[in-house]
């Protein structure tokens, strides 16, 4: 741990992941600020040591995908993504960021955003588990409906046999 401890509430690291192809992601712009060091210089690292980065690891948005971010994302423009298409680093992929930049605060940020990964994947499994759960409910209420519609089903009909027994004339004698 660096001698000097860095307190980032999860908060912030949350609000720096984003979900893009389908995968849960940070940009380089997000990953240089906080490991403390300049953008240009990550994307230097980055390039310098390529064969430590495959596709899944990282990947450069394109211009429909920047737009999009500066649309849903409260990005104010593409210039504050560095002017440049910027690059976008999966879980893994920010652990070999920390790994190339040899910092205590990069190696201390990267164990707490993987730490936060597992958080958010925990999170999920739980989710999955609650979604499960009420599904099985859902089906049970639906067979418990079907019974209950059955129930009604045989009350209407003794009401109607009552109803029509009423309606009906007696035969025989009278007093």
């Amino acid at each position: 741990m660096p001698t000097k401890e860095i307190t980032t509430p999860d908060e912030i690291l949350l609000s720096k992941i984003y979900l893009i192809r389908g995968q849960k992601v940070m940009l380089d712009r997000d990953l240089a600020e906080l490991f403390q060091v300049k953008p240009y210089r990550l994307r230097e690292q980055v390039k310098r040591n390529r064969i430590k980065f495959p596709e899944h690891f990282v990947f450069k948005l394109d211009k429909q995908e920047v737009r999009l971010m500066v649309s849903q994302n409260a990005i104010p423009s593409h210039q504050s993504l560095g002017g440049e298409l910027p690059n976008a680093f999966t879980e893994h992929g920010i652990l070999q960021v920390s790994n190339i930049l040899r910092s205590e605060t990069a190696i201390y940020m990267s164990i707490r955003i993987i730490e936060l990964f597992v958080k958010m994947r925990e999170m999920l499994m739980t989710h999955k588990d609650l979604l499960i759960e009420l599904e099985e409910i859902r089906k049970k209420m639906k067979t418990q409906d079907e019974r209950i519609d059955l129930v009604f089903d045989y009350l209407t009909q003794f009401i109607t046999k009552d109803e029509a027994e009423k309606e009906r004339t007696r035969i025989g004698f009278k007093k």
